[in-house]
């Protein structure tokens, strides 16, 4: 076969291809280069969706499309990032995540969650693509490799079962293709450190490095950053007889990191002390951090709080303004990675009856996630006043009388210390993955057609945690009595821990590197996942025999099979990740395993009505239906029907409803319960007192300890207990979609489609949450929620023993509708009498948004999270996003392209009040403006150049983006690293 060059790969995507971006909703033309003749029909394809070939592009539900090409022009190196510029689909995990980074990436349609969104590879499911996280793991998919992405939004579960109720992502890879291909791009992010945005944080910044110039520094005017690199080499070869092809390809990619600290915006983490009201407009902003900070806190949360003077070694009076530790620098804004593919595609047709085809595909990956340093997080709450290590001065300051010292009576005593020495905590995670699919396809007899396959998919991770504190070893290296003179541990003296050390945080200087060789432990996870699928499928065309409408040109369409599918997960930890010995990590992670077989019967059936009518241009109804049982015991049954009509050819009305169900996955099912963290600004029970007195005592806090700043965590963060549920039912979705396709004959290249979209899903597997639990207990006295309020002896939910129970159920719903919006414009410039200025291509893909609505199920908390960001609501939802791409298809070699990203404005969300004069309520709405250039060398040669954030946007901020976000904003969804440059080339042999 000829291979097209990059050029007129670009022409046939941008001009033409964009008819499938417009939602699949026309019979498009193939795209031409000047002088060419015009393209025939095109052949029978299969479209995401159906598993019945079609003779054109046209669905009943919308279906959006990108290209490999639009890889080019975006200068992507992570085909996340391309999906998510989608107004359908929002980033989930991705490389800007650091803290609680399972080192995947992933994708969510419509914000559903990436759980509901399921991803293919020509059709077949990928497999779960963690031990950490079921969702697909996009890092497996080669950008080069891939023809096109098409994105079916809405309940898909008919057609390909579990896990498809927010639709579906199927990336179709590039085959048949002979020859030999080099493509290498190198790219980095430039910034300008110049932030201007409310609240005057670089003076901020600047004034309090002036008193702690180790923690608060501004970065560099100008940085340069983030480089990426990637080389793809790609053969192929056709069977002399033409009846085979092999694709073969392998590939690197490089990325480096970015830390927080190398920007003016992220330089400090946003925060207030405790019971300070967050500034308002108008107002300067504040550099919060942990109250686990340095030189330390020690206290007890009721009588006493200090830290260490740096010059005279004395306790002196703890200011959590001038003292809390600035932990954004250290964090990575951009995790690190490197990856390795290889693979291949093969196919050979022995006769029209039977073509052997396979798929075998590689991946080494590997990424650091990176955050603040470990340390003391107040994990023990006494300390001896025999201690040697504490200076007179200080046993007096915590209440060692000489009589206690001399009987080494225990005092209360926590300590809150950032492991400074020891460098920032690392999780360095490594995934192999592999994946193999084989089968055989081809004609019955005629009419009739039949495809086998059998596929395995398998992920091995490799994570080792990296200078975190030892729980155990600090309780021991904190018991320390003296003898002979010589500071010693208990352990030591009763033979327990030989090997303990003494931790002197208490002194100038005081933390040695025999200190820290003690308490630093590596936690160390290993797991695997596996998915085994045999799928036999037949289609048919019932008009053979007489199954045929009188008024249409084609018959009878129809598919059915059966499926079996195997998923499994095996996660093995270490005593120290499985007994929460890891101080910094929130609680225990605990090894598990199980595994879910499914057995699947499935059909469909497409009915032309009507084809070329003076009635009917075209008509028609599709409906699909299927039959699951898993081992878990649950059954269910999914089904679609669908409908269009185009009374004239300009004109298509279309509607469709799915019936889709997602079963509980292994993780929700079985995950052994253990501590996390959530985001909460501040206890109700604190010094906001949000919560009435005789409220927080009955929910565990001392009467004493009521509106003291003790309960408000300084980092923003409390405990959660998590876990598995065997009890979980599916979830239901029902899916409702109407729309209209405009393809006027009068303006030739054009074509718009409009299509409202109602997605619901009821039994919804998650979490009450442990922000609703708080407000059912608090502000509707819902005592059911009240018990699920666990403090500890001090009233806390941030330290110690003190959580809010938050374990897996099927709770009420989760409701999404809105409408989208495509346009697509191809033109000759030769048309306008412009003869010598080639054509232009104009892409545009929006979405207008109207409800997103969660109900936990309690029967009072219902929110709405369209337009708003932040605690319940997490990432951002705007009411409007789009992207909109103009190509000019120069006849110079040289096409150019610019893109235009906006993103809605959004609100902080606060479930019981308005979120008053904050700074930081509103997000503006964002503009991203991005160009590029594409110059065909010669014609087997074309390089490429691009900027993306043209203007350099800085992102906007807020105090209260928590683990959910990263950097005082959401990285995920704004382009938080400044402009992106990028340089490829492309060759073929």
């Amino acid at each position: 076969m000829k291979v097209r060059t990059t050029r007129e790969r670009l022409l046939a995507s941008t001009m033409i291809g964009g008819i499938a971006l417009a939602a699949m909703a026309a019979t498009p033309a193939l795209a031409q280069d000047a002088g060419e003749p015009e393209a025939t029909e095109l052949e029978e394809i299969v479209v995401t969706g159906t598993r019945i070939p079609q003779a054109n592009l046209v669905t009943t539900s919308p279906v959006t499309q990108v290209t490999g090409e639009d890889i080019d022009v975006a200068g992507v190196t992570r085909v996340e990032d391309l999906v998510t510029q989608l107004p359908q689909a929002f980033a989930a995990q991705n490389s800007t995540v650091a803290n609680g980074a399972t080192g995947t990436a992933t994708v969510s349609l419509r914000g559903l969650g990436s759980d509901r969104t399921l991803v293919l590879i020509d059709g077949r499911r990928m497999g779960y693509g963690s031990p950490n996280d079921t969702a697909a793991d996009l890092n497996q998919i080669p950008g080069q490799l891939v023809e096109r992405v098409e994105v079916l939004t809405g309940g898909a579960s008919a057609v390909y079962g579990s896990d498809a109720v927010a639709g579906v992502v199927n990336f179709i890879m590039r085959k048949d293709y002979e020859g030999v291909q080099i493509d290498a791009q190198y790219g980095f992010y430039r910034h300008e450190n110049d932030y201007d945005g409310s609240g005057n944080l670089r003076n901020v910044i600047a004034g309090r490095g002036e008193t702690n110039p180790d923690q608060f520094r501004l970065p560099d005017d100008t940085v340069v950053d983030g480089e990426s690199r990637e080389v793809t080499l790609s053969m192929g070869i056709n069977a002399p007889d033409g009846r085979g092809n092999i694709t073969a390809y392998a590939g690197y990619r490089e990325n480096n990191p970015v830390l927080q600290g190398f920007r003016d915006y992220s330089a400090c983490a946003l925060g207030v002390p405790a019971g300070t009201p967050i500034p308002s407009v108008g107002d300067n902003h504040q550099c919060g951090g942990s109250g686990t900070s340095f030189p330390g806190q020690f206290t007890d949360f009721a009588n006493y709080n200090f830290t260490v003077d740096q010059t005279t070694g004395d306790f002196i009076p703890y200011s959590t303004a001038a003292n809390a530790y600035n932990f954004g620098p250290l964090n990575y804004y951009q995790r690190p990675d490197e990856r390795y593919t290889l693979g291949a595609f093969g196919r050979y047709e022995f006769n029209e009856h039977a073509e052997a085809f396979a798929q075998l595909m590689f991946t080494d990956y590997s990424s650091v996630a990176q955050i603040a340093p470990s340390g003391s997080f107040y994990n023990n709450g006494t300390i001896g006043c025999d201690n040697p290590l504490l200076s007179a001065q200080q046993s007096a300051a915590i209440g060692c009388s000489p009589a206690d010292i001399t009987a080494g009576t225990d005092v209360p005593l926590y300590i809150g210390r950032r492991n400074v020495e020891g460098g920032g905590r690392q999780d360095s995670i490594n995934y192999q993955s592999y994946r193999m699919v084989v089968g055989l396809r081809g004609l019955i007899t005629e009419g009739w057609n039949y495809d086998i396959a059998a596929q395995y998919s398998r992920v091995d991770l490799d994570r080792v945690y990296l200078n975190d504190f030892s729980v155990s070893r600090l309780a021991r290296a904190l018991d320390v009595t003296s003898v002979g003179g010589v500071p010693t541990c208990r352990s030591v003296i009763d033979g327990t821990d030989p090997a303990c050390v003494p931790y002197d945080p208490f002194s100038v200087g005081g933390i040695t590197q025999e200190q820290l060789d003690y308490l630093q432990i590596p936690l160390i996870q290993a797991g695997e996942t596996t998915q085994q699928i045999v799928t036999a499928a037949v289609t048919g065309d019932l008009g053979m025999y007489g199954f045929q409408s009188p008024f249409a040109n084609s018959g009878v369409q129809v598919a059915f099979g059966a499926e079996y599918r195997r998923d499994a997960l095996d996660s093995t930890t270490d005593a120290a990740f499985a007994t929460g010995d890891g101080a910094g990590q929130g609680g225990p992670t605990i090894g598990f395993g199980g595994s879910i077989d499914t057995k699947d019967v499935f059909a469909e059936v497409q009915i032309p009505l009507a084809e070329g009518q003076a009635w009917a241009d075209y008509a028609s109804i599709d409906a699909a239906y299927r039959h699951s049982e898993y081992s878990t015991g649950i059954a269910t049954d999914t089904y679609k029907v669908g409908a269009d009509y185009a009374p004239i050819e300009d004109i298509r009305l279309r509607a469709s409803y799915a019936r889709a169900v997602r079963a509980p996955n292994v993780i929700e099912l079985f995950t052994a319960q253990g501590f996390n963290l959530f985001d909460l600004d501040e206890d109700p029970c604190g010094p906001a007192q949000t919560a009435t007195l005789a409220q927080c005592v009955a929910t565990g806090v001392p009467t004493d300890r009521y509106g003291t700043p003790g309960l408000d965590s300084p980092a923003g963060q409390y405990n959660f207990l998590q876990g598995g549920n065997p009890e979980l039912e599916a979830e239901e979705s029902d899916t409702y979609t109407m729309g209209v396709v405009f393809t006027p004959s009068f303006l030739p290249g054009f074509n718009a489609s409009v299509d409202y979209f109602d997605i619901s899903i009821d039994g919804l597997v998650s979490t009450f949450g442990a922000l609703n639990t708080l407000n059912a207990c608090y502000e509707n006295n819902d005592q059911t929620a009240c018990d699920r309020i666990n403090r500890n002896p001090n009233g806390q939910l941030w330290v110690g023993s003190g959580f809010v129970e938050d374990l897996n159920i099927n709770i009420g719903s989760l409701e999404t509708k809105g409408i989208d919006f495509n346009v697509n414009y191809g033109l000759d410039l030769a048309d306008f009498g412009m003869d010598r200025y080639g054509q232009l291509a104009l892409n545009f893909s929006a979405t207008l948004l109207d409800e997103y609505i969660v109900d936990v199920g309690d029967g009072s908390t219902i929110y709405d999270c369209v337009g708003f960001y932040g605690n319940q609501c997490g990432q951002p939802t705007p009411e409007y996003r789009h992207r909109a791409r103009l190509t000019w298809v120069t006849p110079w070699a040289v096409d150019i392209s610019g893109t235009w990203r906006h993103m809605g404005e959004a609100e902080l969300f606060v479930l019981n009040g308005d979120g008053g004069n904050r700074i930081d309520r509103y997000f503006d709405a964002e503009n991203y403006f991005d160009l590029s250039a594409a110059w065909q060398i010669r014609d087997n040669v074309n390089f490429r150049i691009g900027v993306n954030n043209v203007f350099d946007n800085d992102p906007p901020l807020s105090y209260s983006v928590g683990t959910t976000g990263n950097g005082n904003t959401y990285p995920q969804s704004y382009d938080a690293l400044g402009q992106y440059w990028f340089f490829g080339l492309t060759a073929d042999f």
